[in-house]
């Protein structure tokens, strides 16, 4: 079973009248439970990889598969609901709403699907102990460190248990311990089962996946096994 699946993927842009190809004609299949890391210098089509695999743009051809979701047709707000859904985004920039808690901001995805409840509230406190942070329930967004925060990030990413994680520079804000931290909680995630699919531009942060596949100009450049024992 796949998490995702790209089939002959390409995307164009319009920018000053000509036409840019950030992608072109990409073929790539996650497995569930795959540890993707997706690497290239600016301007190779990791963004628009991310955009497309988070349900942030339609493609301009070929086909993008989440699970058994067929999403290249689907409109803006079958889209938004897959989002919602099924993706657990992690961003760099933790994009945690300041005036809410740590539990209020994991349990995020579950109020745009009006989803709150005693079950799935004790759900949201489970995974803050997972992170280490049942002592913050309670804290804001500036109480807390920027890997606290991170945590936080990746505990809301897990809520509506989705087909992957995708996580954007996750730890580009963060200090070399802190982001070994983070780095070992997805690796622990991942040995629990989880997909990520994971997108840097650092070389140390792309080898802790077990797959790294390498862009350049909107294809894919190389694949490189790496097996985490």
């Amino acid at each position: 079973m796949f998490a995702a699946k790209l089939e002959k993927v390409v995307k164009e842009y319009k920018l000053k009248g000509e036409t840019v190809r950030a992608l072109r004609g990409v073929d790539l299949e996650i497995p569930e439970g795959d540890y993707l890391a997706i690497m290239g210098a600016s301007g190779s089509g990791k963004s628009t990889m991310l955009n497309l695999l988070g349900c942030l743009d339609h493609p301009s051809s070929g086909t993008i598969w989440l699970g058994n979701d067929n999403v290249t047709e689907m409109n803006d707000h079958a889209l938004s609901h897959i989002r919602a859904s099924r993706i657990g985004f992690v961003f760099q920039s933790y994009n945690l709403i300041q005036q809410l808690t740590v539990l209020e901001n994991i349990e995020v995805p579950l109020f745009y699907q009006r989803n709150i409840t005693s079950k799935s509230r004790k759900r949201c406190k489970e995974l803050a102990e997972m992170v280490g942070l049942q002592e913050r329930l309670n804290h804001r967004p500036t109480q807390l460190s920027g890997g606290q925060q991170q945590r936080v990030a990746i505990a809301r990413s897990l809520v509506n248990d989705p087909y992957f994680i995708l996580a954007d520079e996750p730890t580009g804000n963060l200090d070399s311990v802190t982001t070994q931290e983070i780095l070992e909680l997805l690796d622990r995630l991942n040995e629990e089962g989880r997909t990520i699919i994971l997108v840097t531009h650092e070389n140390d942060v792309g080898n802790r996946a077990k797959r790294v596949v390498w862009l350049k100009d909107g294809s894919i450049l190389s694949e490189v096994n790496n097996r985490i024992d």
